[in-house]
Parts: C-alpha cells; structure tokens; sequence
C-alpha cells in the first residue's frame, strides 16, 4: 500500500506575508521605490506575480505593510523626561526608523497604515499631550504637525541624497542658480542652504516646532 507523500518537516513555507513582507524591504533598500516593482518582488521569492495577490490586492497594500513593519518599535523608551523631551524622542525614533530604509519616507508619506506599529505611535504621542495638559483637538493637530514634519524633512533628506546614489546633491547648483541672479538674502544665508547637516536642521524645526506648541499649551 502507498500513502501520499507529505511536505518536508522543517521547510519553510515558500511564501507567507511576513516573509514576503521583509523581502520587500530588502529590494527597497537595494534599488529604491521605483525598482520595486510586484514582478520583481516575485521574482525574489521565485514565485508567480499572481502568487503575492494573495496577501496584498494591489502594491499600495503592500507598501502600506512595508510602512508598518519600519516604525516598529518607535514607541520604546518614551517614558521619560517631560512632554517635550518625549515627543522629541518619539519624533526622533520615527524619522531614524525611515531613514534606515532606502526612500523610507517616500513609503510612508504615501500610505495610512492602521497597524499595531502605526497607532501605537500615533496614541504614545497624543497620550504624551494629553497627560500635559493639551485638548484633545490640540493634541492631535499637535501629532499630525509633528509626524508631518518629520515625514517631510526625512522625505527632502532623502531626496538630497538621491541624485549621487547615496551622496549628497551637489550644493554648486544651487550657488550657480543664486549667483546668477539677484537674490541677495539667499546669497548671504548660502552657507547654511547649502549645508547637508540634516540633523542639525531637523533639530532647528523640531525645537520650533516644540516651542510653539508650548505657547499653545500655556
């Protein structure tokens, strides 16, 4: 008598989301959003285009995944200092957690992830507000300002950074543009137009972001 053979134990299963999930991410780290393609993505997983509508309806679906598995973990270590420090820190977390993705914020500018990863963000930093004292109206026009800030500093980050592959656009363009014309103002702030400390700008709006809300507060 013969009996049917069954799958080897122990093989992991040829697709599952969350594999599909991370290979996803590892393409966009590769060649950026625009290679990302649903083609190629199976392709990575040696498996039928068809084969990942399964999971995800359209690429936007799967983009929306992509977004929520990068904020993991931007919620931890907020529970100390006062409201400002913390909704520093989460600021911080969200827009490291995007940078360490190759056009990360181009991914999540683009979705409305309802995710575990996303609200819990979204709720530490409105919970941060209200237990200081914030409306709740306030607080959550304070969280879609300081999530679109830094969504959209990291998106002009990373776009900077683009051109040369990973180095930064060349400042000469812009000194050309200027020089070129009677821009007086701009010609005498070019130093700092020109400067890739990322960082240091984004904590120039975060600190102004911060102190208007503190106005708002009081």
């Amino acid at each position: 008598m013969s009996f049917p053979s069954s799958p080897a134990r122990g093989r992991p299963a040829r697709l599952d989301r969350a594999r599909t999930i991370r290979t996803a991410l590892d393409l966009l780290d590769e060649g950026g959003l625009d290679a990302l393609t649903m083609r190629r993505l199976a392709d990575a997983m040696d498996v039928r285009a068809g084969a990942l509508y399964r999971y995800f309806a359209t690429k936007q679906d799967l983009l929306t995944a992509m977004a929520e598995l990068m904020v993991d973990g931007v919620t931890e270590s907020t529970r100390d200092g006062d409201w400002s420090e913390r909704t520093a820190r989460l600021a911080r977390a969200l827009r490291t957690a995007l940078l360490a993705h190759r056009d990360g914020a181009r991914v999540f500018a683009g979705t409305h992830s309802t995710g575990p990863n996303t609200l819990g963000f979204a709720d530490s930093l409105v919970g941060v507000l209200r237990e200081a004292g914030f409306g709740d109206h306030d607080a959550a026009r304070a969280l879609h300002a300081v999530a679109n800030f830094t969504v959209g500093h990291t998106l002009e980050e990373q776009a900077a950074l683009r051109p040369g592959e990973g180095e930064p656009a060349n400042p000469d363009v812009l000194r050309e543009a200027v020089a070129a014309g009677a821009y007086p103002h701009l010609a005498a702030t070019l130093p700092a137009l020109t400067s890739t400390d990322f960082s240091a700008d984004f904590e120039f709006g975060l600190r102004l972001l911060l102190e208007g809300l503190r106005a708002v507060r009081t």
